[in-house]
């Protein structure tokens, strides 16, 4: 079988691979999938270099069982935080592009012996930390595309990182189709995240009908914050009755806030006098 110079280095590389020199090779590969993305199909080339590669392993014998694992199990017994610093050093070398992203995150994968969510979780977590939200989306969105991540916990990161890449709009129709529909059962940590990116982004209608929603379940706002931000949207679109509505219903969060707060004085007093 004929195969380019390309394929054939890499097969070369994949033949020697040892844990010992798993970084290395995996921060080439990822370098390599980049180049090679852009002239032809990553899934095809991930897919024959795996067989292929598979096809050798099976016709050389081994020197031993351990060594047979360590080829057809890459990585396998690398630290889960140095495979996440490869991962994001691979991430880092890529193109911004959707099809380039998406590619590599193929050919990843194609080498993990299942789905890599811990490793990914992780990475997200080190993204947020850097800001760079525009990753995070991709890396979330290929995910779904998967059908893996579908918990209301990366829902949550996807509009969060979503508002801060300044695609609110994209947010709130994320929020429509995957989230809103179940109000009766999302979080209100949850919801109070969208009404703040409704805030921020001046969309003071949505953040009302989201409210709506919720009372239509007869759920209610478990802190004043809630509350304030729907006044805030009522008096915005000018409704001051419905505004007065909402604070008069609420009143008491804003009441059990300020006694709590006049008890504690009081303590410290008390324990003030008895020194």
């Amino acid at each position: 079988m004929w195969r380019s110079p390309a394929m054939s280095s890499l097969l070369s590389q994949l033949s020697r691979a040892r844990v010992a020199g798993i970084e290395g090779f995996i921060s080439r590969y990822g370098t390599m999938a980049q180049s090679q993305l852009s002239s032809y199909n990553a899934s095809k080339s991930v897919s024959s270099v795996k067989e292929e590669f598979h096809h050798q392993s099976t016709l050389k014998n081994s020197d031993s069982d351990a060594q047979h694992k360590q080829k057809n199990q890459i990585g396998k017994h690398v630290s889960g935080r140095a495979k996440v610093d490869v991962f994001l050093r691979m991430l880092s070398n890529l193109e911004d592009s959707k099809e380039t992203v998406y590619g590599a995150l193929d050919s990843w994968v194609a080498w993990e012996q299942k789905f890599p969510t811990v490793l990914l979780k992780n990475a997200l977590i080190a993204l947020e930390k850097e800001q760079q939200w525009h990753r995070v989306i991709q890396i979330i969105k290929w995910m779904l595309s998967k059908g893996q991540g579908n918990t209301m916990g990366t829902y949550g990161q996807l509009i969060l990182a979503l508002d801060m890449d300044n695609r609110a709009e994209e947010a709130h129709t994320f929020w429509v189709k995957k989230i809103g529909i179940d109000l009766h059962s999302v979080s209100w940590q949850l919801c109070n995240r969208m009404m703040a990116i409704y805030n921020r982004n001046n969309m003071p209608e949505y953040l009302i009908k989201l409210f709506k929603g919720l009372e239509a379940f007869d759920r209610k706002p478990p802190d004043k914050t809630i509350v304030r931000k729907v006044a805030n949207a009522f008096e915005v679109l000018g409704m001051l009755e419905e505004k007065d509505r909402v604070l008069e219903k609420y009143n008491h969060l804003f009441i059990k806030r300020e006694k709590v707060h006049i008890n504690k004085s009081r303590d410290v007093v008390s324990k003030k006098k008895r020194k």
